[in-house]
């Protein structure tokens, strides 16, 4: 959906709102970009990436980061002063989790860096939901007919997060080289560590 009328639109408004608010001395000239700049100079899938491998490495952390995601992530420096809530949903054997949203592409930019285009595609916004096993072999993520696979739908109030497994044969890794396995992708879910 990146890209079409409808995006064109949207930025059209933005732009107004920015413009009028600068005209009535509400905000300063460029105050917004400068904000924004500095939003997105610290989103990264790196921030996701070192939950992930806290989680992997410190079983209690592991335990406040699914009981509640947003005061986990906090503990480590994100999401703070987040009007969001994070839920983190573990892969398991049996289970593994996507995430989408269906009706934009909400998505924990400070932890998972600006989205890429496929998310905010109205191809796998509309797929992965009806056909998930399908759109994650285009992924090269092939999954044993037996894992079940839940979709889950991020929303202007929650946003989700994927607790990857953690790969066999790594127990001796620090928890910065865990991290540095850890792809945004397999945050969202379309890719395994």
């Amino acid at each position: 959906m990146s890209g079409d009328h409808a995006d064109a639109s949207i930025s059209r408004r933005v732009r107004r709102l920015e413009t009028l608010l600068e005209e009535k001395g509400i905000v300063p000239g460029g105050a917004v970009d400068e904000v924004l700049d500095a939003f997105l100079a610290g989103a990264s899938p790196v921030n996701g990436a070192r939950v992930v491998a806290r989680a992997w490495t410190d079983e209690s952390y592991r335990a406040r980061l699914l009981a509640d995601g947003t005061a986990a992530v906090q503990e480590l420096g994100y999401m703070d002063g987040s009007y969001q809530r994070l839920r983190v949903v573990e892969n398991t054997d049996a289970l593994h989790n996507v995430v989408v949203c269906t009706l934009c592409s909400c998505y924990p930019l400070a932890l998972l860096g600006p989205s890429p285009g496929w998310y905010k595609s109205e191809a796998y916004r509309s797929r992965v939901v009806r056909e998930p096993r399908s759109v994650l072999a285009e992924f090269g993520l092939h999954l044993p007919p037996s894992t079940d696979i839940t979709v889950w739908d991020s929303s202007a109030e929650t946003r989700y997060l994927v607790l990857p497994r953690r790969p066999e044969g790594t127990e001796s890794l620090t928890e910065d080289e865990l991290a540095a396995l850890v792809t945004r992708n397999a945050l969202i879910g379309t890719a395994a560590v």
